[in-house]
């Protein structure tokens, strides 16, 4: 089974082919330029390098959010065209979900963060179920959006941070957690597709696809231009 996997969350883009649950390709741009200009010509490149074909294609895996409001709507776009003109399945995946994949560790939670701005961030907390090779990566909790030190007071024990996390955020979090924290090397802290496609295998595999018909990007906030015109109007 090979699937192209679409990562548009964050300023970084990420696509990739996978087959089965190996990589096969994924190309990453971590650069001030909009998804709208390079996810095409990415895709394209990635399907010429490794000589395949976007028909060859048995399904299109993207990540769903969440994120960067603008990002997710270009990258779910781009799923749900391709989908479409080829009659392939679609499925969506939890940003938070494959970034966490980032990690490999066998006890302590691990907590994906994403600059949700307002001085808020998204996150949530993860860790691996049992102590063997077939470790399965549990979810604790829903999909957050809040203050970062509202979700320290939630942590109790050793936990791996990954993302592009501020100084000043880092400093806070050491003075919280006295020193039972650990931060990702900066090569782990980008979300990648290729993540994204293997999720992807494994809800197919499982019977699990999304209906491109009716799947929203997963904001977990209202977008803040909708806020904005409610107050507005309000007034």
């Amino acid at each position: 089974m090979k699937l192209l996997g679409i990562e548009t969350s964050t300023q970084t883009g990420s696509v990739a082919v996978v087959e089965d649950k190996e990589v096969i390709a994924e190309y990453t741009l971590n650069i001030k330029e909009t998804h709208t200009a390079r996810i095409m010509p990415a895709i394209d490149r990635i399907l010429k390098d490794t000589h395949l074909t976007i028909h060859q294609m048995d399904a299109v895996a993207v990540s769903l959010g969440p994120g960067s409001f603008t990002g997710l709507r270009i990258g779910i776009a781009t799923a749900k065209g391709l989908c479409s003109a080829l009659r392939k399945p679609f499925v969506g995946i939890p940003t938070l979900d494959a970034f966490a994949r980032n990690i490999y560790c066998l006890h302590h939670l691990i907590c994906p963060l994403l600059d949700a701005r307002r001085g808020e961030v998204y996150a949530a907390l993860y860790r691996y179920r049992t102590a063997t090779a077939t470790s399965r990566l549990e979810k604790l909790t829903g999909n957050l959006v809040l203050p970062l030190e509202e979700l320290l007071v939630g942590i109790d024990g050793p936990v791996i941070f990954l993302g592009s996390v501020p100084a000043g955020y880092r400093d806070l979090i050491r003075e919280k957690l006295e020193g039972k924290v650990f931060f990702a090397p900066p090569y782990l802290n980008l979300p990648r597709a290729a993540n994204v496609a293997v999720l992807g295998v494994e809800k197919l595999e499982s019977g699990e696809e999304t209906d491109p018909r009716t799947v929203e990007p997963l904001y977990v906030r209202r977008p803040e231009a909708e806020v904005k015109w409610e107050e507005r109007h309000r007034k």
